[in-house]
């Protein structure tokens, strides 16, 4: 397979007996990096959308980019949504990705003449950008996202937690003291828990969830996997904290998290987050743990490094039709250098799913 190859039925991908392996979970260890994951974003959360995925392969392996097109455009963006940590090109062999995504751009202008890719982690938005200004298109760059994570570094969860802000620290260690909340972390998916989950986050301040069969979906597959760790905090036996996290390939992914607001003095968040940390870091002894993406201010009293995520606008400007969008997403993309991170267009995105 030399050329570009457009498979716009995820059914096809998933029933190519070259290709699927290597989109599966045995070699992609993140979940955003999988045909899984994207069938479920298609079928759940953007099922009004074509799903369209580029694979460029050469001797020994290939690349994939999951991409989606509305309903009567003729515009491409990521096969993404609010719940994605990432959405880039995936590699498999031994071919350098950088060989062979300049001739996956260039085939992608026979399909649209606008592209858009985010968010990108800052090495696959330089590879990208980079092969597709050598493939003949105009690129304009942006921070769209900010990502907070921790890098372990060999360290013990004793060693990280005395690197906490001391508030932190005390608040974990007075309410822990008083006994009030019970802590269970699951790894194996449960209806009942996963009851207790979605109770938990209807009664929380967090917005109605997007998409809750794409999540349960996705859940049950982590739990099949034995990835998966839901914790919840109970008073009583009434539940009133739960997160939702995944371990694989040395990171924890923290996807979830939620409390009820009548339990909030009793800091059910903190010690959840205290307990799995813990686990994802003695236990699971990951290297890294990724807090997903926003900018939210709680997450430094845990993470010691935030980095930030992009957004890619592709024109193909040999194209008339890609002129006028060249031109109003060139203002966008000054305008967005000057404000925070893309919230405007992951706001309209998730205005749009629900």
């Amino acid at each position: 397979m030399n050329e570009v190859d457009y498979l716009v039925n995820l059914a096809e991908v998933q029933g190519n007996r070259v290709l699927a392996p290597f989109l599966d979970r045995q070699h992609q260890s993140a979940p955003f990096d999988r045909m899984e994951w994207w069938a479920s974003l298609a079928r759940h959360c953007r099922p009004a959308d074509e799903p369209l995925i580029a694979v460029k392969q050469g001797p020994g392996g290939g690349v994939a980019l999951p991409l989606m097109r509305h309903a009567g455009s003729n515009t491409l963006e990521s096969l993404a949504t609010w719940y994605s940590f990432w959405a880039r090109p995936v590699s498999w062999g031994t071919p350098e990705i950088s060989a062979l995504m300049p001739d996956l751009a260039r085939g992608l202008a026979g399909k649209t003449h606008r592209i858009t890719l985010a968010p990108l982690p800052r090495g696959d938005a330089d590879l990208v950008e980079h092969a597709f200004r050598a493939g003949g298109w105009s690129v304009l760059r942006a921070a769209c996202d900010v990502n907070h994570y921790l890098a372990v570094d060999g360290r013990t969860f004793a060693q990280y937690w005395a690197t906490r802000p001391t508030r932190l620290r005390e608040t974990v260690r007075r309410k822990s003291a008083g006994g009030t909340l019970q802590l269970r972390i699951e790894d194996r998916f449960s209806p009942n828990d996963w009851a207790d989950y979605e109770a938990i986050y209807r009664a929380s301040w967090k917005p109605r969830e997007g998409s809750p069969a794409f999540l349960r979906d996705f859940a049950e597959s982590e739990g099949r996997a034995g990835t998966l760790r839901l914790g919840i905090a109970s008073i009583s036996g009434r539940p009133v904290a739960a997160q939702f996290w995944t371990v694989e390939g040395g990171t924890a992914f923290i996807h979830k998290l939620a409390h009820v607001e009548d339990a909030r003095d009793h800091s059910p968040g903190s010690l959840l987050t205290a307990a799995i940390m813990e686990r994802a870091i003695d236990v699971d002894r990951v290297s890294e743990v990724d807090f997903g993406t926003g900018d939210d201010p709680y997450k430094r009293d845990w993470m010691d490094g935030r980095r930030p995520r992009y957004r890619l606008d592709m024109h193909w400007t040999r194209d008339p039709r890609a002129w006028a969008g060249f031109v109003m997403a060139s203002v966008r993309h000054l305008r967005l250098r000057q404000l925070s991170p893309c919230a405007a267009e992951w706001s309209r995105l998730d205005a749009r799913q629900q």
